[in-house]
């Protein structure tokens, strides 16, 4: 089964769609504190909330035609977003070792890619 250039672009879509969610969900919880009524009205974590939700159905539209052992860690290109957006939004450092760590990802994407091939 080939996996095809829709299903990596739903799933390309879906990582950065989901490193919002993370960027928002972090921004909601600075402002969380326990009460119930707080919570309701933290448009930033719900925001957060759905952004996730609807990268899940962005994975649901790529899962639907490739393998996979192909897109499933095409996902992690996510973390490569939030590494950005951590920095751009939070003032977040870029240090050596999250270079690293997104060239590993990278890497490793590549290696199952060219591994999926015949």
């Amino acid at each position: 089964m080939n996996t095809p250039v829709s299903s990596m672009a739903w799933i390309f879509l879906c990582g950065f769609i989901g490193s919002f969610g993370a960027v928002f969900l972090k921004a909601g919880a600075a402002h969380l504190d326990l009460k119930i009524k707080s919570l309701l009205k933290n448009w930033r974590l719900w925001f957060g909330i759905g952004l996730y939700l609807l990268s899940s159905v962005f994975f649901v539209f790529g899962m639907r035609r490739g393998e996979l052992s192909v897109l499933y860690p095409l996902v992690a290109l996510g973390y490569m977003w939030t590494v950005v957006w951590s920095k751009v939004f939070f003032g977040e450092p870029l240090t050596k070792s999250k270079f690293i760590a997104v060239g590993m990802i990278l890497v490793g994407i590549a290696f199952l890619g060219w591994g999926s091939q015949k």
